[in-house]
Parts: C-alpha cells; structure tokens; sequence
C-alpha cells in the first residue's frame, strides 16, 4: 500500500518550501522525517558501467553527455576499461548488492521489492522505476550507491530521479510516483566500519613486521572534484542548515571526518598506531589543467613519503562504496605501481563491497525512514551526522550546468 498521498505537513515543518515527487511525509521540507512512511519498495541507484568492449565509448558518451567531448578524447580514458577487457566491476558490485539487500530484508520480515537502475547504462532508472509503477509500487525508498554529498554523488542522483518521473509522466496523476531517499550514510556504522576493519589489519600487519609506527602512512582516497563544486556541496550559505566547511566543503569534511574517526578508534585499539599519521587525498581527476581540483593527488603524496621517513602505506579507497574502476585502476594499478617505484610496501585494503554490516547498514537506514526514527536516535560516528533525509535548498549546486528539477530536496 502507498503511504497516503495529502497535503499535509508534518509538525515543524514550513508550508512554504517545496519537495517534488516527495511522499507526504517528506514534502513538508523536515530535515529529518520522522513521521513513519508505508513505502512499496526499495529503489537502488547506481552510476553504471560497460560490460563489453563494444560498450565502452557509447557508456562514456553517456557519462559525459552535454559536453562536447569527441570519441577521440573519450578514448584516453577507455584504456582503462579496455584493460579489464571492457568490463567494468560495478553492474556486477551492484547485482550482489542487490541480492544480498533482499536477503537482509528477508531476514528482518521486510517486504519490499528491490528495484535496480543506473545512471549510465543498462539497466537504466527509468526502466526500473517504470517496473516499480507497472507493479503497483508508486511510494519509493531510494538507496544511491554513494555516501557523501556533492553534485556528482548525491544531488545528481536526485535529478536522474526527477527527470525519470517527468520523462515518463509518472510523477503526474492521481497516483504518481514518488520518491524519497536516505541519508547520505558516510558516518554511519554499517558504512564506516568494513574501513576500518581494513585500516586496522594493515596496520597491524605493518607493526607485526616491526616497522615502528613512524615508518607507516595512511593515506585516505576518494575521487577529485572541481573545486567550485566541492564549495558548494552541503547546504548553501544562507540556509539555516549551511555550515562553513571551508574551500573543500561538506564533501571534503565527511571525508576528513570519518578518516580520523576511524583513526583514533585504532588507536585506542592499537596504542602504537595513535603515532601513524595520516592523509586526505584525491583521485581519477578528469579535468583540464586550467580547472582546480580537489588536491594533493595520491600519487603525488605516495612519491614524497620515502623523504618523511615512510617505509609503509596502506592506501584506503573512503570514498567507494565496493570495488569501481577507480578503485581497479586508479589505486590498484596507478597507485599500487607508484608505491612500488617509491620502494615502499603497500597495501590497499577493501571497500565494503557487500561486507554484513554495511548491508545491514543499509537496511538500517530504509527501517529509520519506515518507523520515522527520531533524529536522536539515529547512529553516525561523526559530529556531522546524522545527514538530512530532505536535502536543502541549493545543496550540492553544479556550477556548470546550474539547477535542474530533483527529487528528495527543498527547491532551491
């Protein structure tokens, strides 16, 4: 059954403001819902990827779609798909995600479908939400395969919604679809822990070794973004929700977080580990030169270690939720192979891939919007958390293409 589909607000929320394609609870504008909500099922997002040679330019015009870039360009960075023979890992990540997410539902009693669709390639969103609706299942959940906020990783995935259901006319009638979304789960336990799991045994293994602790370095990776779009990630300045994150952003500071979260709890684990120092880095920039990105690049961090008297790295991929081409190529080939050319031992521990408690996170996360948890009582290891259910208005703003319709967000 779809939750009722009025116009009501819920209390404490500001009838002025509103939240396309929102189920009734959510459309209020609240933060944080905490007014239970009957959804029908479970959508799960993901960027997509070529599973074939022959799909790798047409995925990558889909990728980059809007900008003019010609095939020969497109080329230079298909070299690395065409090195795993065309094939990308995450259609095949988010299969058995999506499997071990029905099986978790299964445990708890939960029934509600999981409905899979991409950004980029097949199977594409608009034919797993025109499933949803053909089913009867108009009152959606969705989980994107990202957990921080920037354009790219959470308002983006907001605007694929909402084109979807106005491609389709099925965000119209007496009964459209709507669609709704979970916190951003970057500081949740269920996310944050297979990390530190990783981060702990490569630590350990490096003292085991007897490398003393000033001997090791963990450098934190997650992909690059334009500088102006990390500016703007998280609620714009003006809003009652904006805090200063400062040049990097919301996007820069969840990160930055969660690494040191992760950090003192091996610590206090592991005493000897409280001096190994650490790092932010980025990644699998694709900009021009001339446009300032997220830095310091983790191969340019990993050539200078040697000097600081580093003889160990544990190279972690944060912001990853399983193991992409990014992670592929970016850390286990790219980074792997700097490592070794700056003499150092190197060890890239694991995404949560389809780890038990990252997926039991996630279930988590879908039960807080079904009960309507209170704020309170929400999990998240950081200080920022826990994230807004109801993004902001002109949170995660793309500079280049400025505001398109999207779900799950007060219009800006």
């Amino acid at each position: 059954m779809s939750a009722p589909d009025d116009q009501t607000h819920p209390v404490g929320t500001d009838s002025s403001v509103e939240v396309r394609f929102a189920s009734a609870a959510a459309r209020g504008g609240a933060a944080h819902v905490e007014t239970p909500v009957a959804y029908d099922a479970i959508l799960l997002a993901g960027f997509g990827g070529p599973e074939g040679q022959e799909d790798v330019i047409p995925f990558l015009r889909n990728v980059t779609r809007g900008r003019g870039i010609p095939d020969e360009r497109l080329e230079e960075v298909a070299h690395h798909y065409r090195h795993f023979g065309g094939i990308s890992p995450i259609n095949a990540q988010n299969r058995a995600l999506k499997s071990a997410l029905e099986a978790e539902l299964d445990r708890r009693g939960i029934e509600l479908p999981v409905y899979w669709g991409n950004r980029n390639w097949a199977p594409y969103l608009d034919e797993a939400v025109t499933d949803a609706a053909a089913s009867g299942h108009t009152t959606l959940l969705a989980i994107s395969t990202s957990a921080y906020s920037s354009f790219s990783s959470c308002r983006q995935y907001r605007e694929d919604y909402a084109r979807v259901l106005i491609e389709t006319g099925l965000g119209e009638g007496d009964n459209p679809v709507t669609i709704d979304k979970v916190r951003q789960f970057f500081d949740h336990p269920g996310f944050v822990e297979p990390f530190a799991a990783g981060v702990r045994a490569a630590v350990q293994g490096f003292l085991n070794e007897g490398l003393p602790p000033q001997a090791v370095r963990v450098l934190f990776s997650t992909h690059s973004i334009p500088m102006t779009d990390a500016a703007r990630s998280g609620p714009r300045e003006g809003d009652a929700d904006f805090r200063d994150f400062g040049a990097g952003g919301a996007y820069a500071a969840q990160h930055e977080a969660v690494a040191a979260h992760i950090m003192a709890g091996i610590a206090e684990e592991i005493p000897a580990a409280a001096a190994i120092e650490w790092n932010l880095v980025f990644q699998s920039r694709s900009g021009p030169p001339s446009q300032p990105w997220l830095e310091p690049d983790v191969c340019d961090v990993i050539a200078t270690l040697p000097e600081h008297g580093v003889e160990a790295v544990a190279i972690v991929p944060l912001g990853f939720v399983s193991d992409h081409m990014e992670v592929l190529w970016d850390l286990d080939t790219e980074a792997m192979d700097a490592a070794a050319e700056a003499g150092l031992r190197a060890v890239r521990t694991p995404t949560p891939g389809v780890d038990p408690a990252y997926v039991s996170g996630l279930i988590d996360l879908v039960e807080e919007r079904l009960h309507g948890t209170p704020t309170a009582e929400r999990p998240h290891v950081t200080s920022l958390g826990p994230w807004f259910d109801v993004c902001r208005p002109g949170c995660c703003e793309n500079v280049r293409a400025g505001f398109k319709p999207a779900a799950a967000g007060i219009l800006p």
